[in-house]
């Protein structure tokens, strides 16, 4: 009975991807439980959380004064510490069905190149929503992990994360980073650059939402082979009225040019800065892309055109982090080799 009770206590363990744009929870022997956009809704005049995750989504750009939609992370880490809180709070309870006084373990992945401080501020936030220990790990390294790359083996694995703030890219080698970057570009950054193009070419004002719409259809790193096309709409800046218009692929690409190169070159320097025996293994397994901005149309041809090597998309990019997260959830040794001080 007492052995029971241990497993049932350490099944209670969580692996969290605390994205920019999305938060994954995986809960011990049961998989991912939990999958909500980053943010929160709180009522200004009480204080009280409204909606959390995709209803909280659905009010983005559409609150009343008094109601405000927050995404409390920003580039990867915390923005606003109180409302983290609060939202790590609402889905660890439901990661564990509404219980009450459950204090798991929890496996946090976390950008490259985080400080000391925002460290410090992610752990604060889990054990303030109830961890009993938190691990913090990078989170290339679990999105190498997560998409089967064998980083225990004496052999150079490239993984790109492009979640919603940041882009993680590393070499990994011996369960060790060989090479790691971390740039403050990623999704967040694309949606920004649609909606300042629209804004100086047309006049058009368009939301969060809508960006994010046009990125995913209609949005390419790379020539398309049949045209898109789509109607949007905003409000005009100079008449202040609705307006709609079609726009094509090809000025979304325009508009994403510039985001897209930063990448690019992000890629190109870690490959640069690359022993050349791992260099030998990548042009062998090639690079993978893993993360949201991984599913953008065209960004494996794109990287493969200016690196000449090959890139292959993870099977679930969107998952990569957190299953990662989870597998070394159950591999302590692995655990302790990985997880930052």
């Amino acid at each position: 009975m007492a052995f029971a009770s241990l497993l049932r206590h350490f099944s209670n363990d969580l692996a969290i991807d605390l994205g920019t744009a999305n938060t994954l929870i995986y809960a011990r022997n049961r998989g991912i439980v939990v999958r909500e956009p980053s943010i929160v809704v709180i009522n200004k005049l009480t204080g009280k959380v409204e909606a959390v995750g995709s209803e909280a989504k659905e009010m983005l750009g559409r609150t009343p004064g008094n109601i405000e939609a927050i995404r409390p992370m920003k580039d990867g880490v915390i923005a606003d510490f109180e409302v983290t809180e609060r939202m790590l709070d609402y889905l660890i309870k439901k990661a564990h069905g509404r219980k009450m006084y459950v204090h798991p373990r929890i496996v946090i992945g976390v950008p490259g190149e985080i400080t000391q401080v925002e460290k410090r501020a992610v752990r604060d936030s889990a054990q303030k929503a109830g961890a009993a220990e938190v691990f913090l790990v990078e989170q290339a390294v679990m999105a190498a992990i997560g998409a089967g790359l064998p980083i225990t083996e004496p052999s150079g694995n490239m993984i790109v994360d492009i979640g919603g703030g940041t882009t993680d890219i590393a070499v990994i080698s011996l369960s060790g980073i060989v090479y790691s970057r971390s740039v403050r570009v990623a999704g967040n950054e694309l949606d920004e650059a649609i909606i300042g193009y629209l804004k100086r070419k047309y006049n058009l004002l368009i939301g969060e939402r809508t960006a994010e719409q046009i990125k995913w259809e209609i949005g390419s790193a790379f020539t398309l082979r049949e045209p898109l096309t789509m109607m949007i709409k905003g409000r005009d800046l100079v008449e202040g009225v609705p307006k709609e218009l079609t726009i094509s692929d090809s000025e979304i690409r325009e508009a994403l040019a510039d985001t897209i190169n930063v990448l690019v070159e992000a890629v190109r320097m870690a490959l640069e800065r690359t022993p050349p025996e791992l260099s030998a293994d990548i042009m062998d397994k090639g690079i993978v892309l893993s993360g949201g901005g991984a599913l953008l149309r065209g960004l494996d041809e794109r990287l493969r055109h200016e690196t000449g090597l090959p890139v292959v998309q993870a099977e679930d990019p969107l998952a990569c982090v957190v299953l990662g997260a989870g597998r070394v959830l159950q591999d302590i040794e692995l655990l302790r080799k990985v997880s930052l001080r």
